[in-house]
C-alpha cells in the first residue's frame, strides 16, 4: 500500500494525474471510512486535472472538482503527511491557470495514518 501512495504521488507531480487516479483506485476500493473518503477525493482531484488539462474540458474539471471536496471535507484540515486544505487550493489554482503546475503537498517519506 506505501508502495502505490508514493507512486502516486510521483506521478501526480509528474502531471500524470490520468495513471495517479489509475494507481490509487485499488487503495480506494481496499479502504474504510476516512481513508476511503480521502482516497475519493484525491482520485477525484486528479480526474479533475486531467480533465480540464489533458481533455480540455473546464467544465469536468469543475464538475470533478466539487465532488472532490465533497469527499474531502470530511478529512482533517492535515491527514497523515498531507496537508489537505493546500492540496485543494493547488488544484483550484491550477484548474484556474493552466501554466501553474501543482504539487502534492506532502513530506517525502509519507504515511497515510
Amino acid at each position: 500500500m506505501q508502495d502505490e501512495w508514493q507512486e502516486a504521488i510521483e506521478l501526480f507531480n509528474k502531471a500524470d494525474y490520468w495513471e495517479c487516479h489509475e494507481v490509487l483506485e485499488p487503495l480506494w476500493l481496499a479502504a474504510e471510512g476516512l481513508d476511503k473518503s480521502f482516497y475519493s477525493g484525491v482520485i477525484l482531484l486528479a480526474a479533475a486535472l486531467h480533465k480540464a488539462r489533458v481533455m480540455q474540458s473546464s467544465r469536468g474539471g469543475r464538475r470533478n472538482y466539487a465532488k472532490a471536496l465533497h469527499h474531502l471535507a470530511l478529512i482533517p484540515d492535515q491527514f497523515g503527511q498531507t496537508d489537505v486544505r493546500e492540496l485543494e487550493a493547488r488544484v483550484h489554482q491550477a484548474l484556474r491557470d493552466f501554466g501553474y503546475r501543482p504539487l502534492f503537498p506532502v513530506k517525502p517519506s509519507t504515511t497515510i495514518k
